[in-house]
């Protein structure tokens, strides 16, 4: 009886020895998905990282998962969609080893499209994610069939996870104008909106492969060109690389690798 107690508790310290190893995270929908594998195959940023650059994203996801809540409205929640959601979070503060999103609680993801009283049913749906004000202070709303686009293979220069925590970013100042005051130095504002209003003027004239969304202002300038940083850097670089290098300055990172 002694003994196939012992050998009981030798089989459970080895089942959380090999859960540790494994880094799995588990969900009651999918349970023992090693993130490791689903990262590699699904997000092509962490893909391309060295071992020590794939270290250090693993740690900030696993940040993210500690201070953001993920829920889900009229769909289930999976691994792969956890994994998604803090991917876009992180990939745009991965040059920022310190930042934390101090106005995020909740990601709330609902299965498609949804309108301006939050319905994911019916017509008028046009909306692939939204950061809470006001009342929804806090809370970012995303679009889980917009979310994995973000990450297939035909996205272009589209991510709008990714969009969304950029305007985070850009908020995290108090203002969500297109001016990401504590990402940027003062002396470089006025020749960034200079930059901004150029490109704005060329993407009217036809003359700009950029998304015609960012014409809707300021604010929505900035998280579009992040897209396309982030999912098309050598493209940016080569078509547009003014804002490259700016917006190289800006997030603290090179993803064109040149």
């Amino acid at each position: 009886m002694i003994i196939a107690f012992i050998i009981l508790l030798i089989i459970i310290a080895a089942f959380f020895v090999f859960r540790k190893n494994n880094n799995i995270v588990r969900t009651d929908e999918e349970p023992g998905i090693n993130y490791y594998e689903l990262l590699d195959t699904q997000v092509s940023f962490y893909h391309k990282l060295n071992l020590e650059g794939k270290a250090r994203f693993e740690k900030r996801i696993r940040e993210f998962f500690k201070e953001v809540r993920i829920e889900g409205v009229g769909t289930v929640i999976t691994d792969l969609d956890r994994l998604l959601i803090a991917s876009s979070a992180v990939i745009p503060i991965f040059g920022f080893p310190d930042w934390k999103y101090h106005n995020l609680t909740n990601v709330i993801l609902y299965p498609d499209t949804f309108d301006q009283e939050f319905q994911f049913e019916g017509e008028n749906r046009n909306i692939l994610g939204m950061v809470g004000s006001g009342y929804m202070n806090g809370q970012m709303l995303l679009s889980r069939a917009a979310l994995i686009k973000g990450f297939s293979q035909n996205a272009g220069t589209e991510n709008a996870a990714i969009h969304e925590f950029v305007h985070l970013l850009d908020k995290s100042d108090g203002a969500t104008d297109g001016i990401p005051e504590n990402l940027m130095a003062h002396p470089y504002i006025i020749p960034w909106l200079h930059m901004v209003r150029q490109e704005m003027h060329r993407i009217q004239s036809g003359e700009s492969d950029i998304n015609p969304y960012a014409l809707t202002n300021e604010a929505e300038f900035f998280a579009v060109v992040a897209e396309y940083f982030f999912e098309k850097p050598e493209q940016l670089q080569h078509k547009h690389p003014e804002l490259y290098q700016q917006l190289s300055q800006i997030f603290g990172q090179n993803p064109a690798g040149s």
